[in-house]
């Protein structure tokens, strides 16, 4: 480890966290400088190999390489050419990465968006693309929304087991699989099988490859719009592989191979492409790709899979625990790595997951960890020995630069005082599609640095742990900050007889305009009601903090893969205009 130094008082000249990374491993840490494709061949442990398993079949690295080949003399063939972006709406399948390397040799970007039809319309209507790439499940009028909403031409439909086998899926794989499929499916003269996408590459006789351009957009993705409205964040090869070159020791094992096991999640995430999927790819992990599996079925799969490493968000993990199929006898300690990311975690959470673990003979660190779309997905390693509680996200990652800010300026603070958390450093997006956005979250500080302004925040200890309390700076009219992690986890700790889970949503103080109020949501024991915890949940919450209501529920509800806040608020709006 590194000696200690004698601390400034400022995070982003003293790198306090430097001290937990071994010397040996930042010799290893280097920013590859090349393609996205030459580094994958550079870490190909071998071409016969297999990259990744889906449903049965195993597709070996040279396959990987041969087929993205083909994407992008297809993708040539049907008119893509340099610079332009590519709508691809697909599940976690094995072509994604196909056409993200086939797009990356013709100079152009794949653009991802998951959500409404109506948003999925409007980027590809701003992408200006003449043709769209989706699966055959898209149903005839979401068919007609593109081509009568945007300049979409025609359709590019690939079938989910273009790859694998319906035989290899269990019952519920194939009851969620057929689930997709609408009534009336997209067909019709716009319409192209993946088939013949691919005979008009073989056919194509031009220009496949542009100079190569590591700086290159490469990979847009729509945020998910749970936390706030849903912005295009821009990658390139060089931004996603500065972060996974300082990822790929994660999730190792010592003498075999590890699995990596991605159910559910979509592609349409920056931190599913780069922390899930290429990251494994880069550190010769065996990539499971599992997208056709319900969201309440993930416990099924993760006992029929046995992976070592599950991206184990705390929508999942909740759900293993809740469903209660996992027999008292089942031996977790196939996992080698476990976390919750995502979103924030509170104490009693965490403490949950840490004991279902153990009590599945699973003794390995629970941890949390902290990103975002526009810092390339990862911000975090959990590198240090302290406790994960009270919002420890780890500390920053090797390479960059995390420090706090005096919100809504670029006055950086010392240790222990909340702000916003900043970074710089590789790995930070390119910007946004919005030039006004992108100069908001990526400024030139006195440093003459990028920084990538977050909105939230936290504070940083003195050993470079970073702490992150709240998506957003939220005051509340009369004084005090509404930090949700640490209200949460006020409550949390207070061990109240008969909350079984419990989160806050803030709301818009429509009285006072910039300020907020919270809203205490509770899911309850049996015989439990409100009048039974307000008392003490007065009695752990400083006066400012007091819920405007608190709402009993039945089950944490989520969007897009975390609590969905801002569908509570939508309600609580809408139930004070009725």
């Amino acid at each position: 480890m590194s000696k200690e130094k004698v601390l400034t008082g400022k995070p982003s000249v003293d790198r306090p966290w430097m001290k937990f990374y071994p010397d040996v491993m930042m010799q290893m840490i280097k920013i590859p400088g090349c393609t996205l494709m030459e580094y994958l061949k550079q870490c190909c442990p071998g071409m016969d190999i297999a990259a990744m398993h889906y449903y049965g079949e195993d597709i070996s690295w040279k396959t990987v390489f041969e087929e993205a080949e083909k994407c992008a003399r297809a993708l040539r063939a049907i008119g893509f050419e340099e610079g332009d972006q590519i709508p691809v709406y697909l599940r976690l399948v094995p072509e994604f990465i196909y056409l993200l390397l086939g797009a990356e040799k013709i100079g152009a970007s794949i653009l991802c968006r998951d959500n409404t039809t109506a948003e999925n319309v409007e980027a590809a209507r701003k992408s200006k693309a003449k043709a769209i790439i989706a699966h055959d499940f898209l149903s005839q009028k979401e068919m007609h929304a593109f081509l009568d909403g945007s300049s979409v031409e025609k359709l590019v439909l690939l079938s989910p087991l273009h790859h694998g086998s319906r035989d290899a899926m269990p019952a519920h794989i194939q009851a969620c699989l057929n689930s997709y499929y609408p009534s009336m499916c997209a067909s019709g003269p716009h319409t192209m099988s993946w088939e013949e996408f691919l005979a008009q590459g073989e056919k194509y006789t031009g220009k496949v490859e542009a100079e190569a351009d590591i700086d290159r957009p490469l990979f847009r993705a729509y945020t998910s719009g749970s936390t706030g409205p849903s912005k295009q964040v821009i990658h390139s090869a060089n931004t996603m592989l500065s972060i996974i070159c300082q990822m790929n020791f994660y999730g190792g094992t010592e003498g075999k191979r590890p699995s990596w096991m991605v159910t559910c999640l979509p592609p349409a995430l920056v931190a599913v492409v780069v922390s899930m999927v290429l990251m494994p790819l880069a550190s010769n992990k065996l990539l499971i790709l599992d997208p056709f599996c319900y969201e309440e079925d993930v416990d099924l799969e993760l006992m029929r899979y046995k992976a070592n490493n599950w991206p184990m968000i705390p929508m999942f993990i909740e759900t293993v625990m809740r469903n209660g199929r996992v027999p008292d006898d089942y031996d977790l300690s196939h996992l080698v790595a476990a976390g919750a990311g995502s979103e924030a975690y509170n104490n009693v959470q965490l403490e949950r997951a840490e004991q279902f673990l153990k009590n599945h003979n699973c003794n390995i660190r629970f941890t949390t960890g902290y990103g975002s779309s526009e810092a390339g997905s990862t911000f975090s390693l959990p590198m240090a020995p302290k406790p994960i509680r009270d919002g420890n996200v780890g500390v920053p990652m090797p390479l960059s630069i995390v420090s706090v800010f005096k919100p809504g300026t670029q006055e950086e603070l010392s240790y222990n005082q909340m702000g916003e958390i900043c970074k710089t450093g590789p790995g930070n997006m390119l910007g946004y599609d919005n030039p006004e956005a992108t100069a908001k979250a990526l400024q030139i500080h006195a440093d003459g640095k990028v920084w990538l302004h977050t909105g939230d925040l936290g504070y940083m200890d003195e050993d470079g742990i970073l702490y992150v309390l709240n998506r957003g700076y939220s005051p509340r009219y009369g004084g005090g900050e509404l930090a949700v992690l640490p209200m949460e986890n006020l409550v949390a700790n207070a061990r109240i007889e008969g909350i079984d889970d419990e989160f806050f949503v803030l709301l818009e103080d429509e009285a006072h305009p910039g300020y907020f109020v919270p809203y205490l949501y509770v899911v309850l024991e049996d015989g439990y009601t409100v009048d039974d915890i307000r008392e003490k949940i007065e009695e752990c919450l400083e006066p400012h903090m007091y819920p405007a209501d608190i709402i009993q529920i039945d089950a944490r509800p989520f969007f897009h893969f975390k609590t969905n806040r801002i569908g509570l608020a939508k309600e609580l709006k809408e139930s004070f205009v009725s």
